[in-house]
């Protein structure tokens, strides 16, 4: 909470320029996301369509980004597993199995796995912000060894809906109230 009203103190505290930044670095942390920061620049006092804009950006991108590292990081897995494979078989094969440790299980990776296993990759998406972060839920798909085109495809679409069911809701509740 006290993150929340750091940020919301500081969007009044800056010139009107400023704030739609303050609003898209607030987007980029997990758990305020777009939905949280497009709450704090509507009462903050900037305009909806704006705060929504900011909030979905900075989520947006830093997803983006988490995307991006977490393929890469896979990627260089997979491909140091594949050769450490070949190796052993005598050079084998370029065929030659990855294994992929799964005793690496917590919480989060369990709850996660039961989702993405129901609802798949739309489904994780879009309700992914109801159980985790989507800078969590991105990175997870993404290690999991989905297409990053696919991950932020979805992500995109997930952020935008929420953030701007927010921002009706809020933006109707503050508008109500002056």
């Amino acid at each position: 909470m006290n993150l929340i009203e750091t940020f919301q103190n500081l969007v009044a505290q800056v010139p009107e320029l400023l704030q739609p930044l303050i609003v898209a670095l607030a987007g980029a942390i997990p758990f305020i996301e777009g939905e949280g920061a497009v709450s704090i620049g509507i009462i903050g006092g900037i305009p909806p369509v704006v705060a929504a804009i900011a909030a979905m950006v900075g989520n947006f991108l830093c997803v983006a980004v988490l995307v991006l590292a977490s393929s890469g990081a896979r990627q260089a897995v997979v491909n140091r597993s594949r050769a450490k494979t070949a190796a052993l078989a005598g050079g084998g094969t370029e065929d030659a199995a990855v294994e992929v440790d799964d005793t690496a299980r917590t919480p989060r990776r369990e709850k996660f796995q039961r989702a993405f296993e129901r609802y798949g990759v739309p489904g994780v998406s879009l309700l992914g912000p109801l159980l985790l972060p989507t800078q969590f839920t991105a990175t997870m798909l993404a290690a999991s060894g989905i297409g990053k085109a696919r991950i932020l495809f979805w992500q995109a679409l997930a952020i935008i809906g929420w953030t701007t069911a927010v921002a009706i809701i809020v933006g109707s509740a503050v508008y109500a109230i002056r």
